[in-house]
């Protein structure tokens, strides 16, 4: 497993295609992100879990330079670049492919017209032909050829997903960021992402990092599941360390229980009684 060394200011492209070193992120007063150290390996998926809040997209922001540290540095290739300009950082962000939680396609255009958007906003395609077939072959990697006049509004949440994953691919990125990729569809439709993520992870040696709520996705794609707890990284490793490991707060969060403290106050009587809430209301 790759770790972040602090010990100098140099990266090289053996400590990780993404270097997070001793990264802070302040609100005010608020702390979302504490000193943290994070290597992302080449070529693998990095799972990142942990309760609403805890900084996962803190953390993804400022993977692709959407966010800049209060502390801290960011590398990406060996280069830093949590100290570039917006220009430098265009040229930055082309190697990072996108997978919005709500797909976030443009209702306005068709299939094929969102997923030539990024390709027309950086490149300039030299022939309708061959647009048609870039978009043709994005679509055939997610298995959704045949669709390309269809409008999202003519797709089912699934399809809108695995349109969206055909986008973030458009501009054949080196890295892939999935922001809850299974949220909003069945267990059936869930698998198919996460055989889609395998794939690519496969096919086309991408590095993946995914922030997800979903267990049985993360345990699915993951090489190595990061777990944030106020701010913190409380626990790394594979899916079968992370699923075994001895520590509660981890075990209450990859299991779905409620802790005691919670539980006693949703349990609490004595304050209230709900025999008189409706008694004031006219009938």
């Amino acid at each position: 497993m790759v770790k972040a060394s602090d010990s100098n200011n140099k990266i090289s492209k053996d400590d990780g295609i993404i270097v997070l070193r001793n990264v802070t992120r302040n609100f005010g007063q608020n702390i979302v992100l504490d000193k943290i150290n994070l290597a992302i390996e080449s070529g693998k998926t990095t799972v990142v879990i942990g309760p609403s809040g805890c900084g996962k997209t803190v953390l993804v922001k400022h993977i692709i330079g959407l966010l800049r540290p209060t502390s801290g540095q960011v590398f990406f290739k060996g280069k830093r670049i949590d100290n570039l300009n917006e220009d430098q950082l265009g040229k930055i962000r082309v190697h990072f492919g996108y997978l919005f939680q709500s797909g976030a396609l443009f209702d306005s255009l068709t299939v094929a017209g969102n997923i030539l958007f990024p390709i027309e906003h950086f490149f300039k395609i030299p022939s309708q032909k061959e647009a048609e077939e870039v978009v043709k072959i994005k679509l055939q990697m997610v298995g959704m050829d045949g669709f390309q006049e269809r409008y999202p509004s003519q797709l089912s949440g699934g399809q809108r997903k695995r349109v969206a994953l055909a986008r973030a691919i458009a501009l054949s990125p080196e890295v892939i960021i999935y922001d809850e990729p299974t949220t909003g569809l069945d267990p059936i439709r869930s698998d198919v992402i996460n055989e889609l993520i395998l794939k690519l992870k496969r096919e086309l040696k991408i590095t993946s990092v995914a922030v997800t709520h979903d267990m049985t996705s993360a345990y699915k794609i993951a090489d190595r599941i990061v777990m944030l707890h106020q701010g913190k990284i409380i626990a790394d490793g594979s899916a079968d360390y992370i699923r075994d490991i001895n520590n509660p707060v981890v075990q209450q969060f990859i299991n779905g229980q409620i802790s005691e403290e919670e539980l006693e106050i949703l349990r609490m009587r004595d304050s209230y009684d709900a025999t008189k809430l409706w008694t004031n209301i006219p009938r």
